[in-house]
């Protein structure tokens, strides 16, 4: 958001960045460099490394069991809450791929996280957006990852399955990319975010379809 950090998982990345060292390397940190590549490590020693799982994000054996450089491989179908994702991604014909890449980005797996804003729960949402959708337990995964795979579906219908726009808007709002004529928005949040949740799309096996 213009505003201010909306997402638990991205200003918690943003804190991060300003102090990671190794003694702060209880985590997962990303970043995405000029030619799209996405780099990934367990010691950040540069500022643009984002956290992106952390220590406390409820992970799942067969992930605790990896190597930390490697639990952002582990296939979709072996991490937390994959379940809930496939229900969604059936109801919304949202790609199970993309729903789990918001998920790493939002929230690292952690269905505790709320943000300053009030965005809370694995996909991170507003308030204003589960009543919408019609929630009261935003902190239910089922039902938070049911709304904000509902949400995706909506914005990728109203940006024509542009995915980029889509998570664009899904984090800074779709007025937000209107408002910028159909592009990404200005802001240095999304333009981190977006293509962060796009390298993890592809690393599950995910394609942007134009």
């Amino acid at each position: 958001m213009p505003s201010g950090c909306r997402h638990g998982a991205l200003c918690a990345a943003l804190a991060a960045a300003l102090v990671a060292t190794p003694a702060f390397a209880g985590g997962i940190f990303s970043f995405v460099d000029d030619d799209g590549v996405e780099h990934l490590t367990n010691v950040p020693d540069h500022r643009r490394y984002r956290l992106v799982l952390g220590e406390g994000s409820a992970v799942s054996s067969a992930m605790r069991a990896q190597p930390r450089r490697q639990l952002l491989g582990v296939p979709a179908g072996e991490r937390p809450f994959h379940e809930h994702v496939l229900a969604a991604s059936r109801v919304t014909g949202v790609d199970a791929a993309l729903l789990h890449a918001v998920i790493s980005v939002e929230s690292g797996y952690d269905s505790r996280a709320v943000s300053p804003k009030g965005a809370t729960g694995l996909m991170q949402l507003m308030p204003a957006t589960a009543a919408r959708y019609g929630i009261r337990d935003i902190r239910d995964p089922r039902d938070n990852i049911r709304v904000g795979a509902s949400y995706l579906r909506d914005l990728l219908s109203m940006f024509d399955n542009n995915v980029e726009l889509a998570l664009a808007a899904y984090n800074a709002g779709e007025q937000a990319v209107i408002r910028n004529g159909n592009r990404l928005p200005p802001y240095a949040e999304t333009r981190r975010y977006v293509p962060m949740v796009v390298a993890h799309y592809r690393k599950l096996g995910g394609t942007l379809l134009r």
